[in-house]
């Protein structure tokens, strides 16, 4: 079994930027895929980014890369998440996840960190 905690949402003005902060345990961190997923009002759950167990490959979805970037710290069993230039479509609820496959579904969740941006 793998928790997960996600934390660092808030409210934030267009432009600006906010670090989300997932800290996992339970297993071997370096053995997961971890990523990164939003839930909008009224919305389903889209994906946001991935990286690998090394941290050496990442993958974000379209509307996204240029501003965010995700990095893990394996040593830390944190995964991380850096949104600059945000924009009031970035509002939603931030989900951290992790996999023990290379690719697939997520097996584990956490419980989710709000995010807010004004314009």
């Amino acid at each position: 079994q793998v928790q997960l905690v996600e934390s660092g949402g808030g409210l934030v003005q267009a432009g600006g930027s906010l670090r989300l902060s997932c800290a996992a345990s339970g297993r071997t961190f370096s053995a997961l895929g971890m990523g990164w997923f939003r839930q909008a009002p009224g919305k389903e759950r889209e994906f946001v980014a991935a990286i690998s167990r090394s941290g050496a490959h990442t993958h974000y979805t379209d509307p996204v890369k240029g501003r965010f970037t995700i990095s893990r710290d394996n040593a830390k069993n944190t995964v991380d998440l850096q949104m600059n230039s945000l924009r009031p479509e970035d509002t939603a609820v931030y989900y951290c996840a992790a996999r023990t496959a290379l690719v697939g579904e997520y097996d584990y969740w956490g419980q989710g960190t709000q995010v807010t941006v004004s314009s």
